[in-house]
């Protein structure tokens, strides 16, 4: 078989710029401790890595929405308890409240009550970082609104939110929402919380009539009929924070388990991407030798002449 004279130079070079490649790539991976940086080191495996860090991105918005849904819902918790320790002094009221009572008595209780009404307002139009907490979508205007008499006693608190929540997704395809309207009179959807047909609950409106049968000195409307509204009024605050902890209880679980799937995706990433230190030391060292070997091995061999094979 004929050789060229350029054959063995040829190949001497083509094979010394593969090793040569080789060794940049191990160099590399060695510096980076990645093993596929790009799409010619390995296609499938950057194509996995690719799809994971994008379903690791989503983990991370995921864990971003649980954590504003939580802040929420702690801030709801903050406003039903306020609510509730309000209702439950109202119950108090309302429960020693008798004929013994003077009526300079139920002049001081009808003034607590209607301080509480106007704490009750406040509460109920809180915020948290500028969304309402009790008032649905509404955002440019406090959910409630208090209308006072010439004495300073509260006549009316109207509604001006709706029923809409906002819910945020928090793992794929399932959202939640910890917001909770403040009245609900409709008969469908969200459970208000002073106000709710379903229920009977009417907060407001039971706070006034206390009020006005305290100044009054209705002490028979207060037994009969004040004590059960506010009865009713309590037992949907206990459904509601009830709700607000299972809301949270849920948050807290979904919240975990993305945690543990973004751990495991950074697993599976490493794995696809991430180069086996010592065996690229080793395969680094061996194509170095080969290198060297080659570079000798060529040098000898051009060295040789014809007159060197005829002594």
């Amino acid at each position: 078989m004929r050789v060229s004279a350029n054959t063995f130079s040829d190949t001497l070079i083509n094979q010394l710029g593969n090793l040569a490649v080789r060794q940049s790539r191990l160099q590399s991976q060695a510096a980076t401790g990645q093993r596929v940086r790009l799409p010619e080191d390995d296609p499938v495996s950057l194509r996995r890595a690719l799809d994971l860090n994008a379903e690791f991105s989503s983990t991370g918005q995921y864990s971003r929405n649980i954590a504003r849904q939580l802040e929420l819902a702690q801030a709801s918790f903050g406003g039903l308890k306020g609510i509730k320790t309000l209702s439950d002094r109202a119950g108090e009221i309302a429960t020693q409240v008798d004929d013994l009572k003077s009526p300079e008595e139920l002049q001081f209780f009808a003034k607590e009550v209607t301080e509480m009404i106007k704490q009750a307002v406040h509460i109920m139009n809180g915020t948290n970082r500028g969304d309402s907490i009790f008032g649905g979508t509404i955002a440019d205007r406090p959910p409630f609104v208090m209308t006072l008499d010439a004495s300073n006693s509260v006549t009316s608190v109207a509604y001006q939110g709706n029923t809409t929540l906002a819910e945020t997704e928090i793992s794929e395809g399932v959202t939640i929402t910890s917001q909770t309207p403040g009245e609900n009179t409709s008969g469908a959807g969200p459970r208000g919380l002073v106000s709710d047909s379903r229920s009977g609950a009417d907060l407001f409106n039971h706070l006034i009539s206390l009020q006005n049968n305290l100044l009054s000195g209705n002490i028979a409307a207060v037994a009969a009929v004040d004590r059960g509204n506010l009865a009713n009024d309590e037992s949907n605050i206990l459904y509601h924070i009830s709700s607000n902890g299972a809301i949270q209880a849920r948050l807290e679980a979904t919240d975990a388990l993305i945690r543990d799937r973004g751990l495991a995706i950074e697993g599976q990433v490493s794995k696809e991407v991430d180069a086996d230190l010592a065996q690229t030391m080793v395969k680094l060292n061996q194509t170095q030798t080969a290198y060297q070997a080659a570079l000798q091995s060529g040098a000898r061999a051009m060295s040789l002449s014809l007159m060197d094979y005829l002594r």
